[in-house]
């Protein structure tokens, strides 16, 4: 996407791209399992009477109001009304820093970024500065609405006496750059430079442009109001990437990312529920599929089967419910974690960021909040529920299993820990942890024995997939071969199978599987 680059820029905006980008893990298809299985994939479901477990639901307040129960909306076809911009513009927050500093000081933040920059932007940015007298005053002014840097300049001005002016660079075919000067008389004329700005600098489609628009105008009328926080000097470091938001997001459908069958989704829709959660610590509406067992009654207790990566693994909804239509299973409830429409689940830097590294504010969103709402809304026989994850989700679910022990709640009995990402964890970037991870996060140091069950699965052809990331740390099987042993030397009840497959691929049938072997016909 082409941006024209703002030569008077004094801010400039981090993109970070978060980590692991392993966005092939969902793809569906066929597999074939391995001929001589290693060993049954996990104990069958114990009919011995245990004591029943409770939650505590931990959401605040906030998030109670906030959860929308309702039928399936993922069939849903975008109307012409779905494409107009709303935005609410009740309950934001705008807050302004204004800050001055000297050319030197601005250079030296320039040398803290510039790995982050392009050479040549670096470059144009360090002769801006440079070029001013040393005693100059640069005066920088940062808006923040909702706690994110406004993306684009709010005016000063209330237009009455002034007039506000952009200054941009543009470059022509041949490489000629000229500097164009903007000027508007009035708000709404600003406003309209900013929807066409948004098309065709940032790429972005007419509703989020208009969307764009709103919150510029928002913001502009709640400073010229007084309604606005003023901001101590220094509050705002704008070389902190959380202050950044792909913007883009809040208008666009990702529908068309999720994998699934629609046929197969369209036979037993009847038998789904759709939630929308908000988690406070994420800042992140969460999506849940809950697909309910034939027969349901509401008075009996079903496992929960959980799967993450909902924009792949709702598609496997329908095959694992036949599996208990047609008497190769017992009932169990379905469910399926992803992100609202507005989020892209299937990109590798969501993944990441989520399954990795805000793994624990992940644990504490689904053990605190979602599974014990989910408990007061189903039976659910959380002892025998099942937790599942894969690559970056599969290091997700290692993190789950060797934390539980800190909880209070306890929402799972058993885990599936596929493919793991294990060396995705020494990434420098991040502080990620991986020796914790190594050590199963001290799991053992605060217990001889793991009351959890255990199957780690993984493809017996999935260690070139990424060979080029290892960079000299275990492999993904050398990985799952390691923790086995590791659970083994405690006598922990843990079950390890490979299958005939690369990374992905033998996903579909293998939860299939599991769910025959695991929770057989009674």
């Amino acid at each position: 996407m082409k941006k024209n680059r703002n030569k008077r820029l004094i801010t400039v905006c981090i993109l970070t791209c978060m980590l692991l980008p392993l966005n092939a893990c969902g793809k569906q298809g066929d597999i074939t399992a391995s001929e001589e299985p290693q060993q049954q994939i996990t104990e069958q479901v114990s009919t011995e009477e245990t004591a029943e477990i409770f939650l505590t639901n931990q959401m605040t307040e906030n998030e109670l109001s906030r959860v929308s129960k309702h039928e399936l909306t993922l069939l849903d076809e975008p109307t012409e009304d779905s494409d107009k911009a709303e935005w609410d513009p009740t309950g934001h927050t705008v807050a302004v820093e204004e800050k001055t500093t000297t050319p030197a000081e601005e250079i030296a933040k320039l040398e803290e970024m510039r790995d982050y920059l392009p050479e040549s932007d670096y470059q144009d940015i360090l002769k801006d500065y440079q070029a001013m007298e040393p005693d100059a005053v640069i005066k920088n002014r940062f808006v923040l609405l909702d706690g994110k840097l406004m993306e684009y300049t709010i005016p000063e001005t209330d237009f009455k006496d002034d007039f506000i002016s952009i200054s941009e660079i543009r470059t022509d075919s041949d490489g000629n750059e000229t500097e164009i000067i903007e000027k508007f008389s009035s708000l709404d004329e600003y406003l309209d430079w900013v929807r066409k700005d948004c098309v065709a600098s940032k790429g972005y489609s007419e509703s989020a442009a208009e969307l764009m628009a709103q919150r510029v105008k928002y913001a502009y009328e709640a400073i010229q109001n007084g309604e606005a926080e003023i901001l101590p000097q220094g509050t705002v470091n704008p070389s902190d990437p959380s202050l950044y938001s792909d913007f883009d997001e809040e208008s666009s459908d990702y529908r068309n990312e999720w994998e699934y069958d629609r046929a197969e989704v369209e036979k037993i829709k009847d038998s789904i529920d759709e939630i929308n959660i908000y988690d406070e610590e994420l800042d992140t509406e969460f999506l849940v599929h809950v697909t309910l067992p034939p027969n349901y009654d509401k008075d009996k207790s079903y496992p929960v089967f959980f799967l993450t990566d909902g924009v792949w693994r709702f598609g496997n909804h329908p095959s694992l419910r036949k599996a208990m239509e047609e008497g190769e299973a017992s009932d169990v409830i379905l469910v399926s974690l992803g992100y609202n429409y507005h989020m892209n689940g299937a990109d590798g830097n969501i993944r990441g960021q989520y399954f990795v590294q805000n793994r624990a504010l992940l644990l504490d969103f689904i053990t605190n909040n979602l599974m014990p709402y989910l408990g007061e809304n189903y039976n659910i026989d959380y002892e025998n529920s099942t937790l599942y994850g894969h690559s970056d989700g599969g290091v997700f679910t290692h993190y789950a299993l060797f934390n539980s022990d800190r909880y209070e709640n306890q929402p799972f009995g058993r885990y599936i820990i596929g493919s793991p990402a294990f060396w995705g964890l020494y990434d420098t970037t991040f502080n990620l942890d991986p020796e914790g991870c190594e050590t199963d996060y001290g799991y053992f140091d605060r217990h001889e024995v793991l009351d959890k069950k255990v199957f780690l699965c993984g493809g017996s052809e999935e260690d070139p997939d990424y060979e080029a990331s290892y960079n000299g740390h275990a492999s993904t099987l050398e990985g799952i071969e390691n923790l086995k042993n590791r659970l083994e030397a405690h006598n922990a009840s843990v079950t390890c199978k490979l299958y005939e497959s690369h990374h992905y691929q033998y996903i579909p049938d293998m939860l299939v599987e599991y769910l025959k072997d695991t929770y057989p016909p009674e």
